[in-house]
C-alpha cells in the first residue's frame, strides 16, 4: 500500500499519522521543525552553566472529550494552573515526542511545492524529492498551506482563506531571584499572557525563568521588528528587573482569530486539518487531525 504524506508533525498531525497508521495506512510525516509538536514547544538555554527551559509557544493543555483526557493522562500529563489545565513534564514538547514515537518523521524539511505523479504525489524540498505518495494531508497553518495547495486544488486552498491566525512575540527571560508576582499574569500592557514557568511541574523551582508573551495588537505592530526590540518593552510591562538573560521568539501564527467552522478538508487525494478547523485549541487541532484520518478511511 503506497504511504500518504503528511506535512505537519504539531497535534493535528500526529493525531492523523496515529489514526491512520492504526488502521494499516503507512504513513510519512515531515516538518521544518526540528521536532514534533508544532506550537508545543520548548526551548533549552545555557547560561553559565545551568540549562534553562521555556515553554515558549503553547502553556497548558484542556482536555474536554475523549480520547484527548485519556491520552494526556498516558503521557504523564499534570495538572497546572488549576485542575482543569495540564501541562506535559519535563516540558510541553515531551508531548510531541510521545506521539511521534513509532512514526515515520522527518524533521528540518521545509516541502516548497507538490508535483503530480501519475495518480499520486511526489514533494519538493530544498534537498531533493520525496515520494511517491497516494495521497498529501496538509497540517501546517492555512497561510502555508495555500501556496502548496492552489496550483492543484484551488477550490481547496480557497476554502482555507477564511482562517485568520494573529501572530505572537515571545519573551523568554531568566532572573536572578524570584520576583514578587504571581504565577501568571494577563492583560497587563502589551502583556497578553505572562508566567512563571519555573513553577510548572517538572521544571527547575531553583530558577527564575518567565515566558512573556505579547499581545495580538503589540505583536502585530512590531511583527517585522528585530527580537531585541520587543525584549525592553515587554519586561518593562511585567516590571522585571534586569534579567540574566533574554531572548525573543516570533510565532508568525499563533493564535487563531477565525476558524473554518469544519472538522477538515478533503479533495480527492489532497486534504487538510489543524486547529485552523475547529478552534484555537491543542485539543481541536488533535480532533481535527483525527477527522481527516477517518476522512480518508472511509474513502474506501
Amino acid at each position: 500500500m503506497p504511504p500518504l504524506a503528511i506535512l505537519g508533525a504539531g497535534l493535528a498531525g500526529l493525531s492523523a499519522a496515529r489514526a491512520l497508521l492504526a488502521a494499516g495506512q503507512p504513513v510519512r510525516l515531515f516538518d521544518k521543525g526540528r521536532g514534533p509538536g508544532g506550537r508545543l514547544a520548548t526551548r533549552r538555554v545555557t547560561h553559565a552553566g545551568a540549562e534553562h527551559r521555556f515553554d515558549h509557544g503553547a502553556q497548558y493543555l484542556r482536555a474536554e472529550r475523549a480520547p484527548f483526557p485519556a491520552l494526556l493522562a498516558e503521557a504523564g500529563c499534570a495538572p497546572w494552573p488549576d485542575a482543569a489545565r495540564r501541562v506535559p513534564l519535563p516540558g510541553m514538547s515531551a508531548l510531541g515526542r510521545h506521539l511521534a514515537r513509532g512514526l515515520d518523521l522527518a524533521t528540518g524539511v521545509t516541502v516548497t511545492a507538490l508535483r503530480r505523479e501519475g495518480a499520486g504525489w511526489r514533494l519538493l524540498h530544498a534537498g531533493g524529492e520525496e515520494g511517491p505518495f497516494a495521497g498529501v494531508l496538509l497540517t501546517c497553518p492555512a497561510p502555508q498551506a495555500i501556496p502548496l495547495l492552489a496550483p492543484h486544488a484551488p477550490g481547496l486552498a480557497a476554502r482555507l482563506a477564511p482562517i485568520r491566525y494573529a501572530p505572537c512575540w515571545t519573551v523568554l527571560a531568566a532572573f536572578p531571584a524570584r520576583l514578587a508576582l504571581p504565577e501568571t499574569l494577563r492583560g497587563q500592557g502589551p502583556i497578553g499572557w505572562a508566567a512563571r514557568d519555573s513553577a510548572k511541574p517538572g521544571r527547575d523551582a531553583t530558577q527564575e525563568n518567565w515566558v512573556i508573551q505579547a499581545g495580538p495588537d503589540f505583536s502585530r505592530a512590531h511583527l517585522e521588528a528585530a527580537p531585541e526590540a520587543v525584549i525592553a518593552p515587554l519586561l518593562a510591562a511585567l516590571g522585571a528587573p534586569e534579567p540574566l538573560f533574554a531572548q525573543a521568539h516570533r510565532w508568525r501564527f499563533s493564535l487563531l482569530e477565525q476558524a473554518l467552522g469544519e472538522p477538515c478538508l478533503l479533495e480527492g487525494t489532497l486534504g487538510y486539518a489543524s486547529d485552523g478547523c475547529l478552534g484555537g485549541r491543542a485539543e481541536a487541532a488533535f480532533d481535527s487531525g483525527a477527522a481527516l484520518a477517518a476522512r480518508w478511511l472511509a474513502r474506501g
